[in-house]
């Protein structure tokens, strides 16, 4: 299937059936289990290298220009891949791990998240200054907003009625009610925000400020910022410290953030905003993912064309894996 833009952009069971209906209940537990496998994205070999979850590689599998973003359909039975030279989001089953379908026409497509109605999909637009909303069935272009230059992190909170995306160039998170399809504010920033996690109790959304070397924390019902974290891990200068991705724990007690050109992730407790810990990774982490149990962290290291794996417990980093050129996202499929 191809998806286009639209034109205007816009009774008793019995022995025997209680016995079919727990085998199929056990294994839809299993399948909910997922594939056990890690998918990663590299911007410049124009691949998704497949890892088992210890790293070892699965296979590598040629994919579009410049794929950048990744996330699971509703179902997890598929996923999405923002390809920015192609201007296309891909679509792959999981599974089968062959593509399965295309939305075309999509602006310079960085990164998103899926609304928790598992239809619509937001989308930053990096070079049109936007963010786009696709129905994910059709491929239909639902709704567009304006907004600052170089637009990347975006997230929705839980209950879907607020989007946020991070305009980099202009210092801005711009907020979206979903409901009432309006830009409702415009919070400024540090320098240069990238991306967001939010506390599990959705009043706390934290976005990196790349070159600040900090992490900015907005109030989600003022929509004001009520604090940060300034990272300096030993032997960087402040200019080395460049912040991109972020990661709090289902608890809401930890947070993990790449640090960029300081090659370290950082460690945080969350309560407290007090860094922890840095762990030395490889040359330029940026992107992060957390298994399930969240007992292993994943890091893609952007310069050194690797991704490290770091026990979460011991907070030791156990293995590095070459993956392919320039990895920017990661996904894991244990759930």
């Amino acid at each position: 299937m191809v998806y286009r833009r639209s034109a205007e952009r816009k009774r008793g069971l019995g022995w025997a059936g209680f016995c079919a209906v727990l085998w199929l209940s056990v294994a839809g537990r299993a399948e909910a289990a997922g594939t056990g496998l890690l998918f990663v994205s590299n911007e410049k070999s124009n691949t998704i290298t497949v890892l088992e979850k210890d790293g070892t590689l699965v296979e590598s599998i040629p994919t579009c220009g410049r794929p950048r973003g990744m996330i699971f359909s509703a179902d997890r039975e598929r996923f999405f891949v923002a390809c920015g030279d192609d201007s296309i989001i891909a679509i792959y089953d999981v599974r089968t791990r062959k593509l399965s379908g295309r939305i075309r026409d999509v602006p310079a497509p960085e990164t998103f998240d899926l609304h928790p109605d598992g239809r619509r999909l937001y989308v930053s637009n990096e070079e049109d200054a936007s963010l786009s909303v696709y129905d994910v069935t059709t491929g239909e272009l639902l709704e567009e907003y304006y907004t600052g230059e170089e637009p990347e992190g975006v997230l929705i909170t839980a209950d879907g009625r607020r989007t946020f995306v991070a305009s980099e160039a202009a210092n801005l998170v711009h907020v979206v009610d979903t409901e009432a399809r309006e830009v409702i504010a415009d919070i400024v920033t540090d320098t240069r925000p990238r991306r967001f996690a939010i506390t599990p109790d959705q009043k706390e959304l934290w976005v990196s400020a790349e070159l600040a070397g900090m992490v900015d924390i907005i109030d989600v019902a003022t929509l004001r910022i009520i604090g940060d974290l300034r990272f300096r891990p030993t032997g960087f200068r402040a200019e080395q410290v460049t912040p991109v991705d972020l990661l709090i724990t289902a608890d809401g007690s930890r947070a993990y953030v790449t640090l960029g050109r300081a090659n370290h992730v950082a460690v945080v407790d969350v309560r407290q905003r007090k860094v922890l810990d840095y762990l030395l990774v490889g040359n330029r982490p940026w992107g992060l993912a957390l298994s399930a149990d969240e007992k292993w962290l994943y890091v893609t290291n952007g310069l050194s064309d690797d991704l490290s794996i770091i026990d979460t417990e011991n907070l030791k980093v156990v293995k590095s894996v070459p993956v392919g050129a320039i990895p920017y996202g990661i996904l894991v499929d244990d759930r």
